[in-house]
């Protein structure tokens, strides 16, 4: 390896992981923070979106909703929060919704490709996806239970037959 990418590489490692750690802390932080209000249904903002700082942190913008909290069958509690992280030049969203135990510790996520596929409420421990998306039949909600437990794999309905799949990644 030549004398110039190993003093790249140092660089990058001692002044770019740091920040990686804050980022890390910071969504833990505020994510701990929501869930503490217990406030269903109210969407808190963190960070602003300015294009000029389009390359650091401060350049990015998360929005959280805490839909609530559901108790399975089998005495588990989940928490369920949705996530849309604003970020990039091209103001890119990361969807998710995140899961909790009910000590407020994340469990995992299922990403979701856009917002308006992103659950609306948590209601009787039943997911629900209200249909925001212009293509789609505004009609169809898919709801999907969590009394059981947390499903591998979640499936909302667009139209006709056609929709979208979210796996679970658990941490």
């Amino acid at each position: 390896m030549s004398k110039t990418i190993f003093l790249k590489l140092f660089f990058i490692l001692l002044f770019g992981m740091p920040k990686i750690g804050t980022a890390q802390t910071k969504d833990e932080d505020i994510r701990l923070k929501v869930l503490r209000k217990n406030s269903i249904g109210k969407e808190f903002v963190f960070g602003k979106w300015d294009e000029r700082k389009w390359d650091k942190i401060e350049g990015t913008e998360t929005h959280l909703t805490y839909l609530g909290s559901v108790k399975t069958q089998k005495g588990k509690t989940y928490k369920i929060m949705n996530s849309v992280w604003i970020w990039g030049l091209s103001c890119r969203a990361t969807n998710r919704i995140l899961i909790f135990n009910g000590k407020n510790q994340y469990i995992g996520n299922y990403y979701v490709t856009t917002e308006t596929n992103l659950p609306t409420e948590l209601k009787n421990g039943i997911l629900i996806f209200r249909n925001t998306d212009p293509e789609c039949n505004k009609r169809i909600i898919s709801k999907v239970s969590l009394k059981n437990g947390l499903p591998i794999t979640i499936f909302t309905e667009c139209k006709n037959g056609y929709g979208d799949s979210f796996t679970f990644e658990g941490d």
